[in-house]
């Protein structure tokens, strides 16, 4: 071919195939029908957001026409089902966030309390706290009602202005505090109802002394996982402009609930809302009592005697809340450590052993036998070749059938007492508690995979 022709060739446009197909399909439309088919698609004016191409399947949202018979007039629009679908969703996305968010705060009306409780003649809900409280409906919800004893009255100014506050704060291992009522000298905390038992109970059922719905080691590691993270929370993620401090750690106030055997605390927003009965100086001649009760009530003590109120919990108290009956971040720490050797042990942080030689009993602390276990030397033997993983599995709750990763429970353990250190200022803060307890899980759960027994193995001692 010459290049004369080659250039004739090149400077001639050529026609697609697919320009080929429609222009053999598609009749010829005039300069009048197009106009007026144009004129048709501007008067009526239709959404582009609800509109798509003809077809069989399109997930785009672009506007096209299409002709549907040889003069054009014509035309399909379609209603792309996508866009609904989207809007569907995010509405349910919407609607399941904001089921997620805490209630606005509340505070009730007193008759709203009578009403809930019978005028409190309702049955009392079965708790080891030593606060009157109530299970009820109160505006629909399921809720428990506490009862607490307040020494400085609040006007209804500032308790909104508190639970604003303290309702702000939302997290998984935290029961929900969803308002409050004032009456005299009372407050009472309307919190959350959750399915489940207290960890205390759990740990130590007084109808079966053997049995534990806690029977693995995983679960227990769950739990204090989960209570880490709420304190945690608490202490350091609140956003509150005070330092937040829940005042009552305990293991009667840890919710394990159901069906997930998940942990939620209890009675957070109290030490804040009854701040009125903190106590303050606590002097008797230049003496300080030392007479610790759980919620006692105030002790007087002769006219230069100033009014004392303790609110602790016996056996979960740190030496300087003893001490000053002030509750502090590290008071929390001292508390959690018990929380920790308690879960692990299955024993009260202290208990009574008669003695028939003497006839007495003797004052048995949970503290006390959890350092007789790491005790040790350099060579980690002691007491005529008694190692500490000996000690250590006559101490662990024997309910877990000894099946437990030692090295993490003596991880466990050394983090609880160095959670109870005599001075408050060589505990860790709980942000580093629950870092460590989170490490340990994945330890643990490390442990649990490998040792588990495999389930595509069948076995028969039926006859052959």
């Amino acid at each position: 071919m010459c290049k004369t022709k080659m250039a004739v060739d090149a400077a001639q446009p050529i026609s697609s195939p697919a320009r080929r197909s429609r222009s053999s399909t598609t009749p010829k439309i005039s300069s009048t029908q197009q106009a007026q088919s144009q004129s048709s698609i501007s008067s009526t004016q239709i959404p582009k957001s609800t509109l798509s191409k003809s077809g069989p399947s399109n997930s785009s949202n672009r506007v096209s026409y299409t002709s549907n018979s040889g003069s054009g007039s014509g035309s399909e629009y379609r209603l792309d089902t996508s866009v609904a679908t989207t809007s569907v969703s995010s509405q349910a996305s919407l609607t399941s966030f904001r089921a997620s968010l805490p209630d606005n705060p509340q505070v009730y009306d007193f008759s709203d309390i009578r009403a809930a409780t019978n005028n409190f003649l309702a049955k009392r809900y079965s708790s080891t706290s030593s606060s009157q409280s109530w299970r009820c409906a109160l505006h629909g919800k399921d809720v428990i009602i506490f009862q607490r004893r307040i020494q400085k009255s609040m006007e209804k100014a500032e308790l909104r202005a508190k639970l604003s506050v303290i309702c702000r704060s939302h997290y998984k291992s935290i029961i929900k505090l969803l308002g409050a009522s004032i009456s005299g000298d009372h407050i009472y905390l309307v919190y959350d109802f959750v399915v489940g038992s207290n960890l205390s109970i759990c740990l130590r059922n007084p109808r079966n002394l053997s049995y534990t719905v806690l029977s693995t080691w995983m679960s227990r590691m769950q739990i204090a996982t989960d209570v880490a993270q709420g304190l945690d929370y608490i202490h350091n993620t609140t956003g509150l402009e005070i330092d937040p401090v829940h005042k009552y750690v305990k293991s009667s106030g840890i919710i394990v609930t159901e069906p997930s055997f998940n942990a939620k605390i209890c009675h957070f927003g109290a030490a804040e809302l009854c701040s009125g009965s903190e106590s303050k100086a606590v002097t008797n001649g230049g003496e300080i009592c030392e007479e610790p009760l759980a919620d006692s009530k105030p002790e007087r003590r002769g006219s230069a005697s100033r009014t004392r109120e303790f609110e602790g919990v016996r056996g979960y108290i740190s030496p300087e809340f003893q001490l000053t009956g002030v509750a502090t971040q590290k008071s929390d720490v001292y508390a959690f450590g018990v929380v920790l050797l308690e879960l692990f042990s299955g024993e009260e942080p202290v208990r009574f052993k008669y003695d028939k030689a003497t006839g007495n009993y003797s004052k048995i602390s949970i503290i006390d036998t959890a350092r007789e276990v790491v005790k040790c030397g350099g060579d980690g033997v002691e007491d005529g070749g008694v190692g500490v993983e000996r000690r250590l599995r006559n101490w662990v709750d024997r309910r877990l059938s000894d099946s437990f990763p030692v090295e993490v429970a003596q991880k466990v353990i050394r983090l609880a007492l160095d959670c109870l250190h005599v001075k408050p200022d060589y505990r860790p803060d709980m942000r580093r508690v629950a870092g460590k307890i989170s490490k340990l899980y994945l330890e643990s759960k490390f442990w649990s995979d490998r040792v588990k027994m495999p389930t595509e193995i069948s076995v028969s001692l039926a006859p052959r």
